[in-house]
């Protein structure tokens, strides 16, 4: 038996070496160097499965192309006619993309970019017309933290936007985040930067992922800021935010921003592209600069979040928690429900202020108790929230 796990653990010791990356390589076949580099590949094992459902995307694409003709009888004898002719212009194999994805050791054959597209937010019309689609995944984001910022990420992946993201974050994914970020065990330690890219690459394998794995800094923020459209902020460095705003304004981009705030979330919008004079936080932290923000104790980083969320809006729960800090819990709680409520309500303003509707400097409290929990704006409940955010007030000296 301690042969078996000493053999285990030198193959594992050998795997630890291997760099497996983040990014796929994209194969077009009718190019013999790249049919040449993917049969080496495959020799060499790291090809351990091949997706090959062309044939279906194909008829997804007719489909699109030809909507009047979808629930006719022969709609399906018009897509094989069709395919035929596509069959016998050059063979199917060539046609499209092939993509390698590394860490999945997988072979996908996927349409050419345009059809890929058009077939990939077919489901988005009307809810999001062509010129809105268009500004969408023409657009640059930048998205600084990976917590809420992964289902940030993957929402405005998944609605067809942003070809080119970037990604600051310097944490590898640990165990207790599994409670919020939409991944598996299979992760654990990897970078988050090269988890969420891989996540997006996965959704859209054309998309332009930047990493910076080593966070936002004085030194690279310029650079991170370099060709945004918008900027998504869902760090947890206050003085780290402050840069982001510092860069917004030069840059006249605007900022957006949620937080969890138990089983709900607060969504701030900054508008530095329409007024590079918007006070930065819109002024509920008061005067601020980056050295008082990177001195703050974990009581001053308390009360400096609940002076920005406000101490009426902290659900009863997050202000104990919050006291709680450094004493019988680690940080403040997050919750998955939470991080998704956030990444649809940031890609949301994200994509109305990419394509020009309007959205001003604003905040939005999206509480699910509000909606759901009975009584929950009687005068008693109303009352009794009062006193509670009274004593918080005084609590963190507000």
């Amino acid at each position: 038996m301690n042969n078996i796990f000493q053999e285990l653990k030198k193959r594992l010791d050998e795997k630890a070496t291997i760099v497996v990356g983040f990014k796929p390589t994209i194969f077009d076949f009718k190019i013999e160097s790249d049919q040449k580099s993917a049969n080496e590949l495959l020799m060499s094992g790291k090809i351990q499965s091949v997706v090959d459902d062309y044939k279906e995307q194909q008829n997804e694409l007719f489909a699109v192309k030809n909507p009047s003709m979808v629930y006719t009888p022969d709609f399906k004898k018009k897509f094989e006619d069709y395919y035929s002719a596509l069959e016998n212009e050059s063979s199917v194999w060539q046609r499209g993309r092939w993509v390698y994805f590394p860490w999945l050791s997988k072979l996908s054959h996927i349409l050419e970019e345009n059809d890929f597209q058009l077939v990939r937010t077919a489901r988005n019309k009307n809810l999001i017309n062509k010129e809105e689609q268009d500004k969408f995944y023409k657009a640059t984001i930048g998205i600084g933290g990976l917590s809420v910022g992964n289902s940030v990420a993957l929402a405005i992946a998944l609605q067809g936007g942003a070809k080119r993201i970037k990604l600051a974050d310097l944490d590898r994914l640990a165990l207790s985040n599994t409670n919020r970020i939409r991944t598996g065990v299979d992760n654990l330690g990897v970078l988050k930067v090269e988890m969420t890219a891989r996540q997006i690459y996965e959704i859209n394998p054309y998309a332009e992922v930047e990493l910076f794995p080593e966070g936002l800094t004085k030194e690279n923020i310029g650079k991170f800021f370099e060709e945004l459209d918008i900027v998504i902020d869902e760090l947890d460095n206050l003085a780290v935010k402050y840069l982001i705003r510092e860069q917004a304004k030069k840059h006249k981009i605007a900022v957006v921003m949620a937080a969890d705030n138990g089983d709900n979330a607060v969504v701030d919008i900054e508008r530095y592209d329409l007024d590079p004079n918007t006070p930065f936080f819109q002024g509920r932290m008061g005067e601020v600069s980056y050295e008082m923000l990177s001195k703050l104790d974990k009581f001053g980083l308390g009360r400096m979040i609940t002076k920005h969320v406000g101490p009426e809006n902290v659900t009863e729960r997050m202000q104990q928690s919050l006291l709680e800090m450094g004493k019988t819990i680690v940080s403040w709680p997050q919750l998955g429900g939470a991080a998704l409520i956030n990444g649809s309500a940031v890609a949301y303003c994200v994509r109305k202020i990419l394509c020009g509707q309007p959205l001003e400097n604003n905040r939005a409290l999206i509480s699910l108790d509000e909606k759901l929990v009975p009584n929950y704006n009687s005068a008693e409940e109303i009352e009794k929230r009062a006193k509670i955010a009274e004593n918080f007030r005084k609590i963190f000296n507000l």
